[in-house]
């Protein structure tokens, strides 16, 4: 193994469960999880020299993630007249590998929410990131961030109540019976 090789994974290692985790919550019907982790480390070690800080290797990744769904989605766009029926019913197994009902939703949750939402969400409270790191990453300000992340709860609220409101039997209620 060369020098650059060593060096790009010794920064590597001690992230990759952080940088897994991200993928895993990021692509949640869009991809393979582990296609997302290969593209974006291919292109890391590519531009490894790039890297400015050590530091910020994490972050590094990230961006070069959120680069590559941005082009798959985009793809994707321009392919969605041809195959819009069938894409409705693409599941990504990969994204549910636990067999927790609340991970599952909370994916499904997700998926639900904007991009920028989504992704604030992911990194502040699945990865770890601080609002700063978050607002570098994502090359916006940190209000915008903080703004990002409250819709974004907010809405998540919405969508898993609705989802684990229990189902009234008796949903016709004598209230306004025999109304117009």
């Amino acid at each position: 193994m060369n020098k650059k090789q060593n060096e790009f994974l010794k920064l590597y290692e001690p992230i990759h469960d952080r940088f897994e985790r991200f993928c895993r919550a990021r692509v949640y019907g869009d991809m393979d999880f582990r296609d997302l982790m290969n593209e974006t480390l291919l292109k890391a070690y590519q531009k490894f020299d790039e890297l400015r800080s050590k530091e910020a290797f994490l972050s590094f990744l990230f961006s070069i993630s959120v680069r590559i769904l941005a082009n798959n989605k985009r793809k994707r766009k321009e392919d969605s007249d041809q195959f819009e029926q069938q894409e409705s019913l693409v599941f990504d197994l990969n994204a549910n590998t636990d067999t927790s009902a609340d991970v599952y939703f909370l994916h499904q949750a997700l998926a639900q929410l904007s991009e920028d939402q989504r992704e604030s969400i992911i990194l502040f409270e699945i990865s770890g990131f601080s609002i700063k790191e978050i607002a570098k990453i994502q090359e916006t300000s940190e209000s915008s961030v903080k703004q990002r992340l409250r819709r974004g709860r907010i809405r998540l609220k919405e969508i898993l109540t609705f989802v684990a409101a229990p189902i009234n039997a008796d949903s016709s209620t004598k209230k306004g019976e025999g109304q117009l």
